[in-house]
């Protein structure tokens, strides 16, 4: 461990509070989130616990050594919507092979995205398939655990189903804060009327004659959502671990069920000691959604032009995202895109084209504010001074700036090296505006659009055009 940092603390949802982390074993600090489910290609919402969950990763290696984090990001690919897109796209072929072809391809593109988006591999991927049934290298499967859950009378078969008993947890809801009570019928809750009661949740179902099913204690059948994650954090961290992240929605019912069963089976008091979730996002101000036109994936930014009509380099998406601190709601939008993009560009500059060496330590600084629930914002105050003083020369301002943009997940030179001579269309707007302010003689006006402009790194020179004499302006990033 890195003594030599300020000590980590992290908000958890399960305490509602800032705490100060210690993990359970420093040797071996241990992290799950909850990866996709592949049956699409990733939206841009999917993007943000990918690009926050990475930039704990990064900061969690660095206090506490690479070779003592374990991270595990799963991969779903037994779900309901994946046999509805795999009977969709491929017809003529049966439906297990037809999954295949869904589920493979879709994931090789999640992983190829996700690597455009600056973050490193997890640990471990663990794919759900694998660890429906016993396993001959002893690790927890889904069957196992809910055989588990039935011998101690958590869990009930009915109706071909075998379903948790939520009233057999006392305090099932903690996490949520929702109480049994609160689960009425019609309430986000499918209610049977082979549940005891309308909060129990699905561990095993039955699978039809063209739907993808194991042979198991209970009939041919299939496993439920929630019991996935269980065996999976389980395989690889252990029956208790040190944080579990993923987004805002998963809170109700996911991780809610996630606990129950894990605590349940294992007989822990907890499955994870810290819970992280990342805020909700929105697209130019409105919630995403195909029916409004503005859903995007992450593959259609990197590699088409429809969204601000342009594409946009991964590191630029993972700016964007960063600049919202993780546990707040985000408005995605061209204009965010367009300052990250001015934002990192000047950083990249600043370097001056120094090589970064490998494994040189990123900013103190920057790293302390991180250290403070990944506050991004305090952390690219302190970068922007590391990028002046290199600016001016001085010391080794460029190698720190260097590690630290390499440390963040940042190239030194990737916009740099692709840049081009456009415009972005908010300078282009900008001084439109300061222009019409100056010969309207609105002086202030035209002083607090300069000081807007300066703060994202712009300057701007004001000069005569040679041949009509009208006053012109061009800009350029300070360097």
């Amino acid at each position: 461990m890195n003594s030599g940092l300020p000590p980590l603390s992290l908000y958890n949802t399960l305490t509602r509070q800032e705490e100060l982390f210690e993990p359970l074993d420093s040797g071996n600090v241990r992290l799950y989130v909850c990866g996709p489910t592949v049956y699409d290609y990733a939206h841009i919402g999917n993007a943000r616990p990918v690009i926050v969950f990475d930039l704990l990763f990064r900061l969690l290696r660095n206090v506490y050594g690479a070779e003592q984090v374990t991270y595990v990001r799963n991969i779903t690919d037994v779900d309901d919507k994946i046999n509805s897109r795999a009977a969709r796209d491929y017809p003529d072929l049966p439906l297990n092979e037809a999954i295949r072809q869904v589920t493979e391809k879709t994931a090789a593109q999640f992983a190829a995205d996700v690597e455009e988006l600056g973050t490193l591999a997890p640990t471990y991927q663990p794919r759900a398939t694998d660890f429906v049934l016993p396993r001959p290298d002893g690790k927890p499967d889904m069957v196992s655990l809910i055989e588990k859950l039935i011998a101690k009378g958590h869990a009930y078969e009915a109706a071909g189903e075998v379903l948790f008993d939520t009233t057999s947890m006392p305090d099932y809801g903690r996490l949520s804060g929702r109480n049994l009570e609160d689960n009425l019928a019609g309430a986000r809750v499918a209610v049977d009327t082979h549940k005891k009661n309308p909060a129990d949740f699905v561990l095993w179902k039955q699978s039809s004659a063209d739907e993808p099913g194991w042979e198991s204690p209970w009939g041919r059948g299939r496993p439920g959502w929630h019991i996935e994650c269980s065996a999976m954090s389980a395989a690889y961290l252990g029956e208790v671990f040190d944080i579990h992240g993923g987004g805002l929605d998963l809170i109700f019912p996911h991780h809610e069920n996630e606990i129950a069963q894990s605590r349940c089976a294992h007989g822990t008091h907890e499955m994870a000691r810290v819970w992280m979730h990342n805020g909700f996002l929105q697209v130019e101000g409105q919630k995403m959604s195909k029916s409004l036109g503005n859903f995007v994936t992450i593959n259609e930014l990197l590699a088409t032009e429809t969204f601000g009509g342009r594409r946009w380099p991964g590191e630029v998406l993972r700016l964007a995202m960063l600049m919202t601190h993780y546990r707040e709601p985000i408005d995605f939008s061209v204009r965010r895109l367009e300052e990250a993009e001015t934002k990192l560009r000047d950083w990249q500059r600043a370097t001056g084209g120094v090589a970064d060496e490998d494994g040189a330590a990123p900013d103190a600084s920057v790293v302390g504010e991180l250290a403070q629930d990944l506050n991004f914002h305090r952390a690219s105050v302190a970068l922007d001074f590391i990028a002046k003083r290199a600016n001016r020369g001085e010391g080794d301002a460029r190698h720190c700036l260097a590690a630290t943009l390499r440390f963040l997940g940042f190239s030194l030179d990737g916009l740099l090296a692709n840049s081009s001579d456009e415009e972005p269309a908010h300078v282009a707007a900008a001084v439109a505006a300061r222009l019409a302010a100056l010969n309207s003689k609105d002086f202030a006006e035209a002083d607090r659009i300069r000081s807007e402009l300066a703060e994202q790194g712009i300057a701007l020179m004001d000069y005569k055009d040679p041949q009509s004499g009208e006053r012109r302006t061009k800009w350029e990033l300070k360097r």
